[in-house]
């Protein structure tokens, strides 16, 4: 099971996922980037904290939209992942091409420095 929520601070927007993403809820994931990215949001972070599993098909959805976030200038960052599911992140090689940091604090220094 998949929840997912969004919420509006200062100049960006922050995606909690709690729980698992996975090809029965990845569609879930994919509306809600869908959905940032058509009200213009140009800065995305995405909370992983809760995020206790991710399968293929929820990796595809980030990756799909890593062309669409470069053309349409978008910083994209993720924190808070446990070692689990960095380590798969990390195994595909997606954390060279995602920004991934420790925590909510470092995401912002990132996001407000660039």
């Amino acid at each position: 099971m998949l929840e997912i929520s969004i919420k509006e601070e200062n100049q960006h927007r922050v995606v909690s996922l709690q729980g698992e993403v996975d090809a029965s809820n990845s569609v879930e994931l994919d509306e809600a980037i869908h959905g940032l990215l058509e009200q213009g949001c140009k800065r995305i972070l995405v909370d992983g904290s809760a995020l206790d599993y991710i399968s293929s098909a929820g990796l595809g959805v980030f990756m799909s939209y890593l062309e669409d976030f470069q053309e349409k200038g978008v910083t994209f960052i993720i924190y808070g992942m446990n070692e689990k599911v960095f380590n798969v992140f990390h195994i595909l090689g997606l954390d060279q091409l995602i920004t991934m940091v420790n925590s909510h604090q470092d995401a912002l220094d990132i996001l407000y420095e660039a």
